[in-house]
């Protein structure tokens, strides 16, 4: 027996706690890196159209990136990886806000995504691997875990910003710190490892077709988040007339309900399953999408997003986790999925804007309530043998014969 397997309840305890701290450091470069992005542009001195351009960049790198994880961890092992594509994640913060114009800019952004791309498809083969061993739930409470880091890190950013520092040191340090987070962080996580004789999986792939199709419901599910992040305030604003302090609000309220609906959401798929929790939170997130578009009032568009945050919030989790269960390749599938979702999350915002400048904000959200519709037809894709026939990581289906 290997000794991870040995180890039992214990190491298995120790490697959740280890990979949600990871998640919750992933997240809180995110949130380092948004609050302070209006002090990069003015630094970079780029406007506005030239700002959207450079941010679609993260996700281009992540795209390109993300395939050759799954090698990586063949290379030199899962922890390995992870402590070092981990490691470049956290000390990448630091690139944008050293950027003097927009070619730098997109450069460095490129490489910010690049290594958020392959880290986070790293952290979620681990994570997938531990609830497969514990037999429940947890990638729900890993993603909140992210989003609480992802608010954490955004609220450092703003108290940076209110004190007027500059982002060059802000960053530096907050990257310092999270390195060294991450490095304590990975030494708790499983170690897999390949055995020497095996061909190593291949650097770049066509995603396998059951994560297009598990991609698809992620697909709309960040859409839905996507569009409600960005889009809500402005929405508040623009449609309904309220002031933009309560605007603003609306937005770290989606956040919130976003983060704690993660946290709470693997009782509720041990419970459920993740095929009727995707299809209720698909019904809520719908229901959500057509408050916001009838709504006479602020409140009722608020409570509108809320139902949108609450919906779609354990989707893409248990997106990861169905994607990690699937076919021979499945970390190759993380992967695919994981590019789907980025590329969802890259095109929403530019998406809603398009349809609004051509009709109306209404519309817009029109569309992205039936893309939550999507979320009831297309839950079924979810449904995946059950963990006991299936206690083999991701990098062990990509890797025949992997020993711990």
């Amino acid at each position: 027996m290997s000794r991870e397997m040995a180890a039992g309840p214990r190491r298995l305890k120790r490697a959740r706690v280890a990979v949600a701290a990871v998640f919750c450091v992933h997240g809180a470069v995110t949130g380092s890196f948004a609050t302070r992005i209006p002090w990069i542009q003015d630094h970079a001195d780029v406007g506005a159209g030239q700002l959207g351009l450079a941010l679609a960049f993260p996700a281009l790198g992540a795209s390109v990136a993300m395939p050759l994880a799954g090698a990586i961890s063949h290379r030199f092992g899962a922890r390995n990886a992870l402590r070092g594509l981990l490691a470049l994640w956290t000390l990448s913060l630091a690139l944008p806000s050293l950027a003097p114009n927009l070619l730098t800019l997109c450069a460095a952004l490129f490489a910010f995504g690049a290594t958020a791309g392959m880290s986070d498809v790293a952290m979620n083969a681990l994570g997938v691997e531990v609830e497969n061993r514990l037999d429940r739930s947890i990638m729900s409470g890993l993603h909140g875990m992210w989003s609480a880091g992802a608010l954490i890190g955004s609220a450092g950013g703003t108290l940076a910003a209110h004190l007027g520092s500059d982002a060059r040191l802000h960053h530096a340090l907050a990257a310092a710190t999270l390195t060294a987070l991450g490095l304590i962080a990975c030494q708790g996580v499983l170690d897999l490892r390949s055995t020497p004789d095996e061909e190593p999986p291949p650097r770049f792939a066509l995603p396998p077709r059951s994560a297009l199709v598990i991609g698809a419901i992620g697909f709309c599910a960040v859409f839905a988040e996507g569009a409600s992040l960005d889009w809500s305030a402005v929405y508040l604003r623009d449609v309904l007339d309220t002031s933009p302090g309560l605007a603003a609000a609306s937005t770290t309220a989606f956040a919130l309900t976003m983060a704690v609906a993660r946290l709470a959401g693997d009782r509720i798929v041990d419970r459920f399953g993740a095929v009727r929790t995707v299809r209720v939170g698909g019904v809520l997130a719908t229901a959500g999408g057509l408050l916001v578009v009838v709504a006479p009032h602020p409140a009722v568009a608020m409570g509108g997003f809320g139902l949108i945050g609450l919906g779609v919030a354990v989707v893409v989790p248990l997106a990861f986790a169905a994607a990690g269960r699937s076919g021979p390749n499945p970390s190759q599938a993380i992967a695919g999925v994981a590019t789907i979702t980025y590329t969802s999350g890259l095109i929403a915002p530019s998406a809603i804007g398009a349809v609004a400048d051509a009709t109306s904000l209404v519309v817009s959200f029109g569309l992205v309530t039936a893309l939550a519709l999507g979320l009831v037809l297309g839950a079924g894709v979810l449904r995946t043998a059950g963990r006991e026939s299936l206690k083999v990581s991701p990098q062990d289906a990509a890797v025949p014969g992997r020993r711990p």
